[in-house]
């Protein structure tokens, strides 16, 4: 039973409007992160790399990891992930390494290359964070009331999700 009284028309209407807008929003922040990492790296004069590479190195960091752990993690929809480590190992930014138990599968760590672009992002996103904690709007703790709220969202996704299967 929910705790909540139903909504009258008008604010249903309402609600389906923010919801929307949330998820537009959603969708254009994760577009603008792909753009704040190209621009950083452009800045930098560093070219052979897209922005999804980028952040792909940058969430591997100091682990081994298997491509279908990666897109099992869900930050690459849209992209190849394994176009995009084969291109990284290519490029010498990773390494890789057949497993030992299933030959079908492909170990990859981040050289020193890679860590080097790891590194970048991490201190894009620690000046982000620290130019954000002084934001009058996002500072005092509000980031973590959007993230809390971010992940119930993601949470009522994956039920929905599991509720279909």
């Amino acid at each position: 039973m929910s705790m909540h009284q139903p909504l009258s028309q008008g604010e249903a209407k309402v609600y389906v409007k923010d919801y929307l807008d949330s998820l537009g929003l959603v969708e254009r922040l994760h577009r603008l992160l792909l753009d704040v990492i190209k621009d950083e790296f452009e800045r930098l004069g560093v070219l052979e790399i897209n922005a999804v590479q980028a952040l792909l190195l940058f969430n591997i960091a100091d682990n081994e990891v298997t491509a279908g752990e990666l897109r099992s993690r869900g930050y690459y929809q849209g992209s190849n992930v394994s176009y995009n480590l084969k291109k990284l190992v290519d490029m010498g930014f990773m390494h890789h390494q057949r497993c030992e138990i299933d030959r079908r599968s492909v170990r990859v760590r981040l050289t020193d290359k890679g860590r080097e672009v790891h590194k970048v992002v991490a201190e894009l996103f620690e000046r982000h964070a620290e130019n954000l904690n002084t934001h009058p709007v996002l500072g005092d703790g509000k980031l973590r009331t959007i993230n809390e709220a971010l992940g119930q969202v993601e949470r009522y996704w994956s039920d929905q999700i599991r509720y279909i299967y």
